[in-house]
């Protein structure tokens, strides 16, 4: 892992330099304000969150918005300002979207919201669609992609190449809107299906989609179709952000659920009742979205147009991340940091130990990766309790989507804190997520973490450096000035592990 922006971090913790940034969706179903604590170039947490589902947008499919949501709108604004006041944010961005760009009463709101002393900004549909984009860019391993964010009263559609926002349209395709206009009965008729997806699909073929990209959605409803399917499929991660949500598992969520009435829907599904209400015009959504696309699913992702704002207060133009995953994975040891001098030389013992055994495992940069990543984070869980802290590690490690990491990765990674001081590696609930060969992936590395972990087990870098010779038996000889016993002993202990992992005797000898 490089040096630079985003490469070492000093020791400090994030409260004592981290600057506040508090953002407002004013959106047209769930109004959200989320509170971040960052540090320019550096890393970021989420430090509290409030949402609370108004349906601000109802009336927008009669261009009008109802009188009772505005009265909502209004209640949950001074809440929100409350909050603010409160929280002392250091900068408030205050986003108003579809349902009051596109009523004609929503001024109401950006007045009230004005003498709350929130200054709203009315965001453009394509301002909105280049947010999306940029939290999609940061937030996923993809490069090239359509994006897609269903809100309440729009949808955005854009087209994100070489992770740089190519173009995006707002369409009138927003969840709530779409089932006012359209899905009138409970639950809804056929009739009334075939003339939402004949609407649905009329606005997207006349957009310039490109076939054969991968598919990203966000947006609430759509997230919440990931976590009913997740569910029933007994997913073993909790997070939705970069879930692959397939076609076949559309249409099973759409047999499911479409015949079912709201009340039904929401206890089959465990639903809100607002995503109860809208969540088949999403349903209807998606199935034409990957029609016309010819999709074979779609890439969820957590993020949306409040991460936007934030990468934008974050990082330089063109607010993006050189290495997401590499970025994940020093945010996190930001927020939870250790030992400086024992992080890294663990790191450089794992990288000697990892070309060393080459000839035996025959891993490449891939595994380099991950196997760097967990030395950086195998201590994080101390800031829990020193019992039991590489559990704590995992559980940290696995607390959150990791930006830029596909949720095998992170598995990995977690798994890897886990055993990097006792236990038999095992993938256990994460086998699901598994690729062939990742049990012994597991092992391997894991090994290797171990064994760096114990040949600075002092924490006083006695052991300058490791050499491997492998033959018959694999012989570790370590340089140090005068002999690390603690270090060589502790080693030892690890040779039952590492002839049940690599097939061959473990010998540790010391040269001075």
């Amino acid at each position: 892992m490089g040096e630079g922006v985003m490469g070492i971090l000093s020791w400090a913790h994030p409260r004592t330099l981290a600057r506040s940034l508090a953002v407002l969706d004013l959106g047209s179903g769930t109004l959200r304000l989320v509170v971040y604590a960052y540090e320019p170039g550096r890393g970021y947490h989420r430090v509290d969150e409030l949402r609370e589902a108004v349906a601000l947008g109802e009336g927008l499919a009669k261009g009008q918005l109802t009188p009772e949501a505005l009265e909502r709108g209004v209640k949950a604004l001074r809440a929100f300002a409350d909050f603010l006041r409160a929280a002392g944010a250091e900068e408030v961005r205050t986003l108003a979207t579809s349902a009051i760009r596109d009523s004609a009463n929503g001024g109401l709101i950006l007045e009230e919201a004005r003498r709350l002393g929130l200054r709203p900004e009315l965001l453009a549909g394509e301002e909105e669609a280049r947010l999306g984009v940029l939290a999609v860019a940061n937030g996923l391993p993809l490069r090239d992609a359509l994006v897609v964010d269903q809100g309440g009263g729009s949808a955005q559609i854009s087209l994100m190449q070489g992770r740089r926002f190519l173009w995006g349209k707002a369409l009138p395709l927003g969840a709530l809107r779409l089932t006012e206009g359209f899905l009138t009965q409970d639950p809804p008729s056929r009739a009334e299906v075939r003339a939402l997806a004949r609407k649905v699909e009329d606005y997207l073929e006349a957009l310039p989609l490109p076939r054969g990209l991968p598919l990203v959605g966000l947006g609430g409803n759509l997230r919440a179709v990931a976590r009913i399917h997740q569910k029933r499929h007994a997913y073993p991660f909790d997070f939705v952000h970069g879930y692959f949500l397939p076609k076949e598992g559309v249409e099973e969520l759409y047999e499911a659920l479409m015949p079912l009435s709201g009340k039904a829907r929401m206890e089959a599904a465990e639903l809100s009742p607002d995503r109860a209400r809208t969540l088949p015009a999403s349903l209807v959504f998606l199935r034409s979205l990957l029609k016309v696309t010819r999709a074979s699913g779609l890439w969820i992702s957590g993020l949306g147009i409040r991460e936007g704002v934030l990468f934008s207060r974050l990082l330089p133009e063109p607010h993006l991340l050189e290495d997401p995953a590499r970025f994940a994975v020093e945010n996190l040891f930001w927020r939870y940091p250790f030992a400086l001098e024992h992080r890294d030389h663990v790191r450089a013992l794992a990288s000697s130990l990892f070309s060393g055994l080459a000839p035996l495992h025959g891993y490449g940069e891939e595994e380099e990766r991950l196997l760097q990543a967990a030395c950086l984070l195998h201590d994080i869980g101390m800031h829990i309790g020193y019992p039991d802290h590489h559990k704590h590690g995992a559980y940290l490690v696995l607390s959150e989507p990791l930006l830029g990491m596909e949720h095998r990765e992170q598995a990995l990674l977690a798994l890897m804190v886990r055993y990097h001081r006792r236990g038999d590696p095992s993938l256990g609930p994460f086998r699901p997520l598994a690729r062939r060969g990742d049990g012994k992936r597991l092992a391997r590395l894991a090994v290797i973490l171990r064994l760096a972990e114990m040949l600075d087990r002092t924490r006083a870098q006695r052991v300058r450096e490791v050499r491997v010779e492998v033959g018959p038996q694999v012989r570790l000889r370590l340089l140090a000035s005068a002999e690390p016993w603690v270090e060589r002993v502790e080693a030892e202990k690890q040779a039952p592990l590492f002839q049940k992992v690599y097939g061959r005797p473990l010998e540790v000898v010391w040269e001075g």
